[in-house]
């Protein structure tokens, strides 16, 4: 992506607020995150947009980060007719039965611990390199890994925004 304007940023730009709020929602269950991105139209640039992104990830409290990590399903378990999910979960597709028993009930004692699904920005890691995170990461405690969820969701967010500026609605 470059960092010039693209037809996909004027749409972007001058898409109806709720449509856009709508594709939004797409990228990034928070509300708050986007009703930041929707303020700060329109963006000059592809940068421009990222840059606000980043800029709002941060900014989000425990509950607005809350609402993102609601959005993101468990991983290994895309959620059905989503091809969003599944096409970001695609390192899942050749993993042994034992490697996806092995991440359910890993992630089903993150779950325990923290309160909300393992996320990690899955597009373009294979399945052990998630489980070899999962299984750092579930060591953490719940301050340092809500930093790290912050990381991952604006990984997840730039990949998502990119494809909407680039094709449209099919965040």
């Amino acid at each position: 992506m470059t960092s010039s304007t693209t037809p996909g940023l004027a749409r972007f730009n001058t898409l109806e607020e709720s449509a856009l709020a709508a594709e939004l929602t797409e990228v990034c269950a928070s509300s708050v995150w986007g009703s930041k991105l929707l303020a700060q139209r329109p963006y000059a640039t592809v940068d421009a947009l990222f840059t606000a992104s980043d800029a709002a990830m941060a900014e989000l409290a425990v509950e607005d980060l809350e609402e993102a990590m609601a959005g993101h399903p468990p991983i290994g378990r895309p959620k059905p007719g989503d091809p969003t999910s599944a096409r970001e979960q695609r390192g899942m597709a050749g993993a042994s039965e034992e490697l996806k028993q092995e991440l359910l009930e890993l992630n089903l004692a993150y779950q325990e611990k923290f309160g909300h699904v393992f996320l990690i920005c899955a597009t373009g890691a294979t399945a052990e390199f998630m489980l070899g995170r999962l299984k750092d990461r579930i060591g953490n405690e719940p301050g340092a890994e809500r930093e790290i969820v912050r990381t991952e969701l604006g990984k997840i967010n730039r990949i998502r925004l990119t494809r909407l500026v680039e094709e449209g609605s099919d965040a």
